[in-house]
């Protein structure tokens, strides 16, 4: 008996199958993510947390998404810390191109007052804000090419050090409300981020250190964007350790640059320590 397939079903199998591949190929990805974040957390006896943003594509349109440390992040990590024995070693692992300072600083705070040891590794860049989170750390490993940045903050589109430099060196009468007004904030800011990463380098650093390093990362000595390698970071008087174990670049490898949308933060729930849900 002969039978005849219809072109559409045919078409329509085709179309079920090619849209189920990109979620089966993220579920096996993040299969192997636990699997290795297990791995790591069993050899080094530590809690791994992950803290990855990648510049997305919106869904058809595919206009750039760039993430950055959020509020949601802040909420996250500090929960994965609280769920998390006070005695056990945090190995937190950053890839960011920096947030917003709040969220930044929340975290910042909560790793410093950890009583077990923190380690920030850094496999490729923690600018700004992830440098903020870095330097509360009670050890920075980078990999040879990886990079911080400054924390020095910015105003929109300007950074507080210029505004303030400039109602410095010109005639006040001849410029206008709306500049004085951000130079106003900005002072406020470089000083509040001052004194924030002078809190935070000072068990570590001693505070005549820490007032150093806080002036130079955070007052505009270089541009926002720059460059800080782990020579230059050992130069102006910053410890960090290019000893990156290994494993850490491999698992980078598990995080390719996405076409959907995937968490910013993971970690592994800890046993007996479950997150608590509200109820709703």
């Amino acid at each position: 008996m002969n039978q005849t397939y219809d072109p559409m079903s045919l078409f329509w199998l085709f179309f079920i199958i090619a849209s189920l591949q990109p979620i089966i190929r993220q579920k096996m990805i993040q299969a192997a993510r636990q699997r290795m974040l297990a791995s790591i957390e069993k050899k080094r006896n530590s809690r791994v947390i992950m803290l990855v943003h990648r510049q997305e594509s919106m869904s058809f349109l595919g206009f750039p998404l760039v993430k950055y440390i959020s509020m949601e992040d802040s909420e996250e990590i500090l929960r994965a810390l609280e769920s998390t024995d006070e005695d056990k070693d945090i190995d937190l692992v950053l890839h960011t191109p920096g947030g917003l300072v709040l969220a930044s600083l929340q975290i910042a705070r909560a790793i410093k007052n950890r009583k077990g040891k923190v380690r920030v590794i850094v496999p490729h860049y923690a600018m700004s804000g992830g440098t903020l989170i870095a330097l509360a750390a009670d050890e920075i490993i980078m990999s040879k090419n990886a990079v911080l940045g400054p924390v020095d903050p910015q105003l929109g589109e300007y950074p507080a050090a210029s505004l303030s430099r400039v109602i410095r060196e010109k005639d006040i009468n001849k410029v206008d409300d709306k500049t004085l007004i951000l130079a106003d904030v900005g002072e406020k800011a470089l000083r509040q981020i001052r004194e924030a990463v002078e809190e935070l380098l000072s068990e570590n650093y001693g505070e005549e250190k820490a007032k150093e390093l806080a002036a130079t990362l955070s007052q505009g000595t270089w541009t926002h964007d720059y460059a800080i390698n782990a020579d230059i970071a050992r130069e102006i008087g910053i410890h960090v350790s290019t000893e990156i174990p290994v494993e850490f670049l491999q698992l980078m490898s598990l995080y390719p640059q996405p076409v959907k949308r995937q968490p910013s933060v993971e970690y592994l729930q800890s046993p007996g320590r479950q997150r608590h849900k509200a109820d709703a």
